[in-house]
């Protein structure tokens, strides 16, 4: 064999062990980006059961209180230790601001969420809005907030 066979040789097997890692690479990309996918779509669907589920508990305190005439103290009360008085007044916030004609329109609604709130023993929302987190889509605080899962 000549020395420019052996070179053409060693370039051809050095080219096609290269393109046999890209390809490596280009797989292993695809399986991240489908393992990726899989946990935002799972994590998304999570959010979405805590939000349906926490939107039933607020109608649930709101039957309580406007049906039933009770207090979210009470309530609070009956859930012995579940339920704390700033998550009643919470839950009970979003209930209301999901059946408003508009989220966005703040008009009148403090004097609302501050008179609840006292009912429930709790202060009224914070300036910083941290207590109306979960209407923006943060469902990772506050207690009760996190995974109950064991």
């Amino acid at each position: 064999m000549s020395q420019q066979t052996i070179k053409q040789q060693a370039r051809r097997t050095a080219r096609e062990a290269a393109e046999r890692r890209r390809l490596a690479r280009v797989e292993k990309e695809r399986r991240m980006t489908d393992l990726a996918e899989q946990v935002m779509v799972a994590i998304g669907e999570r959010d979405q059961a805590v939000i349906d589920a926490e939107t039933r508990a607020g109608v649930a305190l709101r039957e309580w209180t406007e049906v039933e005439s009770q207090t979210l103290a009470e309530m609070v009360e009956w859930c012995d230790g579940l339920l704390t008085p700033r998550e009643a007044a919470r839950l009970r916030r979003l209930a209301d601001d999901g059946d408003g004609p508009d989220e966005s329109d703040d008009s009148g609604d403090e004097g609302q969420a501050g008179a609840r709130a006292a009912e429930a023993g709790d202060q009224p929302d914070q300036p910083d809005g941290k207590a109306g987190a979960a209407l923006k889509g943060d469902l990772s605080g506050g207690a009760g907030g996190g995974s109950t899962a064991g």
